[in-house]
């Protein structure tokens, strides 16, 4: 099948590549319609590796996805052909003790579509467990179905933090994992979130949901800000999502004592994190790996309308611009949240 293949780094192309085709007794076929740019496919396009994931054969990118069923699987029973569906790219070993713990997202095991080396979504068709496929309510368009898997991470994280009703959250990065972070800590129950960035087209899309605040550190005190407004006491729960090595030296100055830090995003450099202070306020420090147990609930509160993620689309590209597309990303521009790619058109 056509597909965009990372064939190393730096170099992209739309051409014929084998994918596994088969289709087992507890599989659906899906004929892919939207796929998402995700952080993680920019980073294996200019890096070639992420940790120990490392591109050493072509490799087919996305794992944001929408598509519609096109063939079932003996087994499969609440799927049929023409259900419009998104998909969870992560797929465990059934038998393993992380999925029997029900963390799944850490199964050393796992195959996670466009991540090397099994090959992503940014193709005509894909065979899928139906296990981790669910079907959309109608009104939840191919577009937003797409965004589910990283509202996801978000919701994950929330779920983490062990919010509480009426909570005081604060997010440290405004990039699409940040926003979704924000909207879910507002879902789980937070009173307000601060989101703190540098780029302010970013913080303005951000604070165009109600209840979330941004603040541009280029010139602002965050951390003096959050203090005033909570009379000097601190953030419930703070979550990072940079990775920046200066913001994650800063969390123990947002948290309250005795409150919650979640680590979400994945450093790059040399950084340090308070020790003293984290064991001087007990806080709890929790990380974030993915997501497990939370699509279908992700999915839910986005037909439900509680949860609107339409204002996050920045763009959109058809199926041939795909690598004009990750170029744009390559970009960063400040106003970008979420690039998608429109495989067909019905």
């Amino acid at each position: 099948m056509r597909a965009l293949v990372l064939e190393k780094k730096h170099q992209l192309n739309l051409r014929d590549i084998d994918v596994p085709s088969f289709l087992s007794a507890d599989d659906v076929r899906i004929q892919i319609h939207t796929v998402g740019i995700c952080g993680s496919d920019v980073h294996y396009y200019t890096h070639g590796s992420i940790g120990n994931f490392v591109v050493n054969a072509p490799m087919v990118l996305g794992h944001e996805a929408s598509g519609v069923v096109t063939e079932v699987g003996a087994n499969v029973s609440g799927l049929a052909i023409g259900d419009r569906v998104c998909m969870e790219p992560g797929v465990p070993n059934f038998k393993s003790r992380a999925t029997k713990l029900g963390i799944y997202n850490v199964d050393p095991a796992v195959r996670f579509w466009a991540t090397p080396p099994v090959h992503g979504c940014l193709t005509a068709s894909v065979v899928h467990p139906a296990a981790f496929t669910y079907k959309l309510a109608d009104n939840v368009s191919f577009a937003e179905a797409a965004m589910v898997e990283p509202f996801a991470v978000g919701m994950h994280a929330a779920i983490k933090a062990q919010i509480k009703p009426g909570d005081i959250g604060v997010v440290l990065g405004a990039g699409t994992i940040g926003i979704m972070i924000a909207i879910a800590a507002l879902a789980a129950g937070c009173a307000k979130v601060y989101i703190t960035d540098v780029h302010q087209p970013k913080l303005d899309i951000a604070s165009a949901y109600n209840g979330i605040i941004g603040i541009n550190i280029q010139n602002n005190d965050a951390v003096a800000k959050l203090m005033a407004d909570t009379e000097y006491w601190g953030a419930d729960v703070v979550f990072e999502a940079s990775g920046n090595p200066h913001a994650i030296a800063s969390l123990t100055d947002f948290v309250r004592p005795g409150g919650n830090v979640v680590l979400v995003g994945l450093p790059t450099e040399k950084h340090s994190l308070n020790i003293n202070s984290a064991i001087d306020k007990e806080i709890s420090i929790q990380t974030v790996f993915r997501y497990a147990n939370v699509f279908d609930r992700a999915l839910n509160l986005i037909a439900s309308g509680k949860v609107d993620l339409k204002p996050l689309i920045s763009d959109t590209y058809s199926f041939e611009q795909s690598i004009e597309a990750f170029d744009r990303a390559v970009e960063g521009r400040p106003a970008d949240v979420k690039l998608q790619i429109i495989m067909a058109d019905k």
